[in-house]
């Protein structure tokens, strides 16, 4: 018997999250207090959505900011965990013969440190981030995610940070919050029934789905890390949702742990 460590999407939202102490951050610090504590964490976040397949390098890897039109506090966030080389490495190991880039020019984008500062307020985990092939199809970014499947025997927390749900378009900016959106209830609901089934084929092929999944994810880039941390499931393995709701109307914050 493994101590396997959980597979987990994180529904990351706002950044604002990263400096707020609300349900979601609050939620994100007790998982972090739940789980084994993993060696290391692979981090496959909506923000790196590149051309390539690329694996950060780097000892200390930088803190990235990569927003705009915030307050100055969030500007001023550091998160200084270790990069882990050797894991880098072997996800490199895991993956081949795809060609994949040590890069030492990315660091941690907002999709891993607005989470992981709650999840791990110490930054004392190293994290190495995989990038998001942008010219791929969904059917590939979930392979990876079965590729990657032995790192949970290994210490490792694979960590997907996106939204299940995710329009900017529509998204309430004001101050004052709205009720979710009909069409992101209705396809965050059929998306959490076909993974509890294990049905994910169709979720695969999501664009097959719909007019709710059309609005719901107007652009890949954050509902394919969720794709990362289904693949490196197990058949049958336990599956549940440790953080949930909408924010803005159309930003789903659902949480998917598997393991």
């Amino acid at each position: 018997m493994t101590n396997r460590l959980p597979a987990i999407f994180f529904g990351h939202g706002n950044p604002m999250n990263a400096v707020t102490s609300n349900g979601f951050s609050d939620a994100w610090r007790r998982i972090g207090q739940e789980i084994p504590r993993p060696t290391a964490i692979l981090s496959i976040s909506a923000h790196w959505f590149v051309p390539k397949t690329g694996v950060t390098i780097a000892t200390a890897p930088k803190t990235i900011h990569d927003f705009g039109g915030f307050p100055p506090e969030l500007y001023q966030v550091q998160y200084p965990a270790p990069g882990d080389p050797v894991l880098a490495r072997r996800v490199q190991q895991l993956l081949s013969p795809l060609d994949v880039q040590l890069d030492n020019s990315w660091g941690l984008d907002h999709g891993t440190w607005s989470v992981l500062r709650h999840v791990y307020p110490r930054a004392e985990i190293p994290v190495v981030q995989l990038s998001i092939d942008e010219t791929e199809p969904a059917s590939f970014h979930f392979e990876i995610g079965k590729k990657l499947a032995p790192l949970r025997d290994e210490g490792v927390l694979i960590f997907g940070s996106g939204n299940l749900v995710h329009n900017l378009h529509t998204y309430a900016w004001g101050r004052h919050s709205r009720d979710p959106y009909d069409w992101a209830v209705r396809f965050e609901d059929e998306a959490k029934q076909m993974i509890l089934a294990g049905d994910f084929d169709p979720l695969i092929h999501y664009e097959n789905l719909g007019p709710d999944a059309a609005l719901s994810i107007p652009t890949p880039d954050h509902y394919l890390p969720l794709l990362y941390v289904l693949g490196a499931g197990q058949h049958e393995e336990q599956i549940g949702f440790p953080v949930e709701g909408v924010d803005g109307g159309s930003i789903s914050m659902l949480t998917v742990q598997v393991g």
